[in-house]
């Protein structure tokens, strides 16, 4: 989704991440994209009719909703890496320590991460606050530097890309349980940071300026 029409608040997002994009790779300022998605865990209620050549697997139309997962998606595009999070909520409290998760065991090395994130109300430097004492909020916060994408513009946080391929991928499927989802995602990513599948992002702010001229206000020379 994009607005409509001309929206300044929209355009200076976009083009501050569309600068992020830009930069060269640089293991000492990484480029770090967060997004998460909710998956339905779904036991099955009948056992499933196993594929034979010529048949797939048939699954019975009754199923038994077992509560959902939220996934954190983090992913360094440029360097071809991700990993996921499963956490049972998706509170400001489970966002901050995933946030210490990637300052302290992601790039403990790093001078500053650049972070590329949505506007989720959790999305914030004040949850980890909420988190942590005020001495260790600062201190996980002064590692990062934040830029986040436009409202309705999602489609310029990176992350949400691997997020699709991972549902594409692995999730389109009943998965019963936690457990199993963590162990089904660990089987997905691997292979995909040992391949160092990266993602070739190529819309720059010259694009946006051409293909999406209506978003920019209309300036009025006095």
């Amino acid at each position: 989704m994009i607005p409509p029409q001309g929206n300044a608040g929209f355009v200076c997002a976009m083009e501050d991440v569309l600068e992020v994009y830009q930069r060269p790779y640089d293991p000492r300022y990484p480029q770090v994209c967060l997004d998460e998605a909710t998956k339905q865990l779904v036991r099955e209620t009948r056992a499933s009719i196993e594929a034979a050549p010529g048949r797939p697997e048939r699954h019975d139309d009754e199923y038994e909703r077992n509560g959902t997962a939220n996934l954190f998606m983090i992913s360094e595009p440029l360097a071809g890496r991700r990993r996921v999070k499963v956490t049972d909520r998706r509170t400001r409290v489970d966002f901050a320590h995933v946030i210490r998760e990637l300052v302290d065991e992601d790039y403990p090395d790093a001078e500053k991460i650049v972070l590329v994130m949505d506007n989720l109300n959790t999305h914030k430097p004040a949850s980890l606050y909420e988190a942590f004492e005020p001495a260790e909020a600062r201190r996980l916060l002064d590692k990062l530097e934040i830029h986040y994408t436009p409202k309705h513009g999602s489609w310029l946080d990176m992350a949400e890309i691997e997020l699709n391929v991972l549902q594409k991928q692995c999730l389109d499927r009943r998965l019963p349980d936690k457990p199993t989802l963590i162990e089904e995602i660990a089987a997905w990513q691997q292979p995909r940071n040992n391949a160092q599948c990266k993602v070739d992002w190529r819309f720059t702010t010259e694009d946006a300026r051409t293909k999406l001229k209506k978003l920019y206000p209309s300036i009025q020379v006095v």
